[in-house]
């Protein structure tokens, strides 16, 4: 009989760590709170606790290509970036095909994961669950948490004074569905990452006017890249990986801030970030720039203060009326079930080994799924992480001593950049999961089966990228 590990989450990392337990010879429960799989794909109309939500005209920002399991490729009419409604269904066709939902218990909430009392000898976990208000607990060799980082909305409130007195509509984008709550609205969206981006292009569309507020500015670019291709499939290529990593930081910087301008002069727009010696996400917006040069959207600074039905932005003192105000300003992490003595999550950092196990645990049987930001789509590093950690609770691959991972773990808490304000901030891989320096060395890592490429004349992608363990 396999070790029986319990799985929280049947998202793209849940159904991923499913998979690579039966491939292994484990025994996978996944818990799953909602009704159906998908996590943050499956659109619903209202927000479910404990769930990440999205709107309603969400896309993939990676394509296709780059964005499949690595032996279940998306089907060849699918178009290149996926609406969530065809992503949803690719990760059912995953599911079926794997035959992975009879290992999924649904409308099952995870109330809490302890360590047994025996734990510094089997390392193994009590799970109490709740179903149909029934509480029932169970013993597991291993867990592998897959919950991912977008359930809980940051929404610092404190940081814009006078919105207490603001007697408009104000919320979340985790709150956000649909545009029609714009219409002949004066908007302001405060934030520019992919979300704030997103919701003041689709308000510019029937408001009346909309502001969209950032600290910092942001690089902005295209999904459509040289030549017309997607911008992942060109810009995350060995040889491209290969050159930033060899190259210093500040070149590195330069030539994409170069690169980026030679599409827009962020300059020119007000987008130009104020820190450009760090390697930042990028925001995928097709639309924002024609929106920004029409007048559909204004670009402003941050905010100093809010008035009963106006602001005033931080460089200037001239009032703007406002209807709605949109707090695109991130997320922060948690897990409720967990206790503080097995994940500690401070300052918007949690003291993981290689971003995956508890650096400090007598037994390393508990992995932490997907709580990273690639520069291109969650599921291949996603199903990288689960691969790996499925090799290390099944004893294939060892982990150093706690004392030598705490050590790699602080030092990675000092090297790393400095938080944006007001938002949590989490690790972003530049470029393909097995092309990054941070992959673990204890993994003989994945390599492409049949590398993606493209025709030269006809532009069509010939070859899905597949990936296997050597």
């Amino acid at each position: 009989m396999g070790k029986r590990v319990a799985i929280v989450g049947a998202g793209v990392s849940g159904l991923a760590s499913i998979k690579c337990c039966l491939e292994e010879g484990l025994e996978p429960t996944c818990f799953e709170r909602s009704d159906d799989l998908g996590g943050l794909w499956r659109f619903t109309e209202h927000v479910e606790e404990g769930r990440a939500s999205l709107y309603k005209s969400v896309v993939s920002n990676s394509c296709k290509e780059m964005s499949c399991y690595s032996d279940f490729p998306f089907p060849e009419d699918y178009p290149n970036y996926v609406p969530n409604s065809q992503f949803l269904e690719y990760l059912k066709m995953y599911a079926n095909h794997f035959n992975l939902l009879k290992h999924i218990q649904f409308k099952t909430k995870v109330c809490s994961v302890a360590k047994c009392s025996d734990f510094t000898v089997s390392g193994q976990w009590e799970v109490v669950t709740l179903h149909k208000e029934k509480q029932e607990s169970a013993i597991f060799d291993a867990v592998m948490v897959c919950t991912g980082f977008l359930t809980n909305p940051y929404l610092p409130l404190d940081s814009f004074p006078g919105i207490n007195a603001f007697k408009g509509q104000y919320f979340h984008s985790r709150q956000y569905k649909h545009p029609d709550i714009f219409k002949d609205k004066r908007v302001l969206v405060i934030g520019m990452g992919n979300s704030g981006t997103d919701i003041a292009v689709e308000a510019s569309h029937l408001a009346k006017k909309v502001f969209l507020s950032t600290t910092g500015g942001a690089w902005v670019i295209s999904r459509i890249f040289d030549s017309g291709y997607p911008w992942d499939m060109v810009f995350m290529t060995r040889f491209q990986n290969m050159l930033r990593n060899s190259l210093p930081t500040p070149i590195v910087t330069w030539l994409m801030a170069r690169k980026i301008n030679n599409w827009l002069n962020h300059a020119n727009y007000g987008l130009m970030p104020d820190d450009r010696t760090q390697l930042k996400e990028f925001v995928l917006n097709d639309e924002l720039p024609g929106r920004i040069i029409t007048g559909k959207v204004f670009i402003r600074p941050s905010i100093k203060e809010v008035k009963e039905n106006s602001v005033i932005f931080n460089n200037t003192s001239k009032e703007e009326p406002i209807d709605i105000i949109v707090f695109a300003t991130g997320y922060t992490f948690a897990f409720p079930f967990l206790d503080e003595s097995v994940v500690k999550v401070e300052d918007g950092q949690a003291s993981l080994y290689r971003y995956i196990f508890p650096a400090h645990l007598q037994k390393s049987t508990l992995a932490i799924i997907g709580l990273i930001k690639p520069l291109g789509s969650m599921i291949p590093t996603g199903e990288t992480q689960a691969r790996w950690a499925v090799r290390v609770l099944k004893g294939v691959n060892k982990l150093p001593p706690p004392s030598v991972m705490i050590e790699e773990v602080n030092a990675r808490k000092e090297n790393k950049p400095g938080r944006r304000e007001g938002k949590g901030e989490f690790t972003i891989f530049l470029g393909h999961p097995g092309q990054h320096s941070e992959t673990p060395s204890l993994l003989k890592w994945c390599i492409p089966v049949v590398p993606a490429t493209w025709g030269a004349e006809a532009g069509e992608l010939l070859e899905t990228r597949k990936w296997k363990l050597q």
